[in-house]
This record gives structure tokens, sequence and C-alpha cells, in this order.
């Protein structure tokens, strides 16, 4: 069973992945966070996933996601790029939905997406 984390849950593109791999037969559910609902369940905030989903949203820390092979972060662009070298350093594989990663030269990243990398490397 592959332990997955999802950075971002609440919003549409977190709500889907919860939706989809909480109906993984390969994948279990292990950490989602929510800066705005932590502490809260996913199914209270969201009735759908009642009785798919009985996780509690925590805050967003890479210590919590160290027990997880994969971590998906569905958060808006320059949030991946700053817990990606800690995830990286304790070997979990992260997907991320937004721009961080997408273009390998930081110049031109940079240039588009008007900040600064915090992960370059």
């Amino acid at each position: 069973m592959t332990k997955i984390g999802i950075i971002g849950g609440t919003g549409y593109t977190g709500v889907e992945l919860i939706r989809l791999l909480s109906r993984h037969p390969q994948a279990e559910l292990a950490v989602i966070t929510s800066r705005s609902e932590a502490g809260k369940l996913v199914s209270e905030i969201f009735p759908s996933l009642r009785g798919i989903c009985d996780l509690e949203f925590s805050l967003p820390d890479a210590n919590s996601f160290k027990n997880c092979d994969v971590v998906f972060s569905a958060t808006p662009n320059g949030i991946a790029m700053t817990m990606a070298r800690e995830l990286l350093e304790a070997g979990v594989h992260l997907i991320d939905l937004a721009a961080d990663f997408r273009i390998r030269d930081v110049d031109v990243w940079e240039q588009w997406y008007g900040m600064t990398h915090a992960c370059p490397e």
C-alpha cells in the first residue's frame, strides 16, 4: 500500500485527489493538510466524502509527511518549492500540480512567475 499525503486538500484539485485516491486499491491517504480547515474532518467540510475519507485536516508541515511515500501538492504556485527539499531528503516523492517545477531553467521560471524560486536545484 502506498502512503499518500496531500498538501492543500480544500481546493478543487485537492478534493478531486481525495476522492480519486481514497478509492484507489493501492493508495492509503495518510495526511491531508489545509491552513484554513486544520482540525476539522474532511467529511465535515465536504459532506460528499462522508464514509469515504475520515481523516482530519492538519496544518502543512514537512515533518507530518515523513511517513508518506508520495505527497501531492495541490496548492498555488510557490508553495511546493518551500517544502520540496525537506520532503526529498526524507525520501518522499513529491508531485506538484502547480508550476513550481514545470520549467527547468530557473531564470525563465522566475521571469514568467515573478518570484524567486526557493528550490532551484
